[in-house]
């Protein structure tokens, strides 16, 4: 037993939610998931900039080392700034330190005017699909590590989700999309199954039948938090990985949030399956696993320890041999920075929501 780990890998983040947190009541309240999407989500999307994706990449950063995390795998939209958008990403993470794998998740989903609409899989890719693919390339051809971002087929025209497949394979990366999260994308097998491969991430899973090629990402406190249901994502023999889809990145709490919701389905469900889940996150961030993190509990390593104790958290971590974090605060970034301007951004950000 020890009290040291790699670093941890959170394999599904929106890193600009972390400036959602207090912001102002939907015109409507949601009564569903499609309705959560549209009400909350989808116009928080539209609201973003520059500055508000720097600042809110810079604090979940901040946040997910702090938890020992240090590679986020991250999935972006914000369609009325697209250009730029996952260098705005990569700036906030590396003012922290940590390793972040962006996408851009192209939707069809908003008009050339700014419009939510509905999308139909016969439609003709819409602009925006075309410049976040554009976004996508730009940045995967800069030599960092990334992927291809779909939001979920359906918001996708066949054509841009066939887009977004094939700049995957000719870029040599996978493909990061949402599967199967609510009723409304229960399609999803049927339009993804002929173009999934083994590198793409299936987030959520929760409604998916039938088996796609590629690692399911479960994202346990969203799901419940978005009441979706359970994904059961040991149904399929698919590589598992643990997610937060956007609520913070502390990884070794969703560990025990994932063994807790699998408990509750099965009285049979043990802890090693949800450890085998979180550490199966070195598969896709290998680099992670070389990294040290030092924690404040002794049995860091034993999933049947680990299941039932709360409030581990890192002494230590160093990211490629380099100190991040001593004596539970950060030395290679300022704190209080980060949260003051982000802080400042979320202002921003609150009052767009509210207009």
């Amino acid at each position: 037993m020890g009290n040291t780990t790699g670093g941890l890998v959170c394999a599904h983040h929106h890193l600009y939610s972390a400036l959602a947190r207090g912001m102002p009541a939907p015109p409507e309240a949601p009564c569903d998931f499609l309705s959560v999407l549209r009400q909350v989500w989808w116009r928080l999307d539209a609201a973003l900039d520059l500055d508000i994706i720097y600042w809110s990449a810079a604090l979940g950063a901040a946040e997910a080392v702090l938890a020992g995390t240090t590679t986020i795998i991250d999935h972006h939209e914000s369609p009325s700034c697209i250009e730029g958008s996952l260098d705005a990403i990569a700036a906030g993470c590396a003012l922290v330190g940590v390793r972040v794998i962006p996408s851009y998740g192209v939707t069809d989903r908003w008009s050339n005017d700014g419009r939510l609409v509905d999308v139909s899989p016969r439609d003709a890719m819409s602009e925006g699909a075309r410049r976040g693919l554009d976004e996508c390339e730009r940045y995967i051809n800069s030599g960092r590590p990334a992927m291809v971002g779909i939001h979920a087929s359906f918001t996708c025209s066949d054509e841009t989700i066939a887009a977004a497949a094939d700049l995957a394979e000719r870029t040599g990366v996978g493909v990061h999309v949402h599967v199967a999260e609510g009723p409304d994308d229960n399609s999803a097998p049927g339009r993804l199954g002929r173009l999934a491969r083994d590198n793409w991430l299936l987030v959520h899973c929760v409604g998916l039948r039938d088996r796609l090629p590629g690692t399911i990402v479960h994202n346990p406190r969203s799901n419940m938090n978005n009441s979706v249901g359970y994904a059961r994502p040991a149904r399929f023999p698919n590589n598992v990985v643990l997610g937060t889809d956007g609520i913070g990145a502390d990884m070794a709490e969703e560990f025990r949030l994932a063994y807790v919701a699998g408990r509750s389905d099965d009285i049979g469900f043990s802890p090693e399956t949800a450890w085998a889940w979180l550490t199966n996150g070195w598969v896709l961030a290998p680099q992670s696993r070389d990294d040290l993190v030092v924690w404040n509990y002794d049995h860091m390593d034993s999933p049947w320890h680990l299941a039932f104790s709360t409030g581990t958290r890192p002494l230590e971590v160093s990211i490629d041999g380099k100190p991040v974090v001593k004596e539970a605060r950060p030395v290679s970034f300022d704190l209080e920075e980060i949260r003051c301007k982000a802080a400042e951004q979320a202002d921003r950000l609150h009052e767009r929501l509210a207009a």
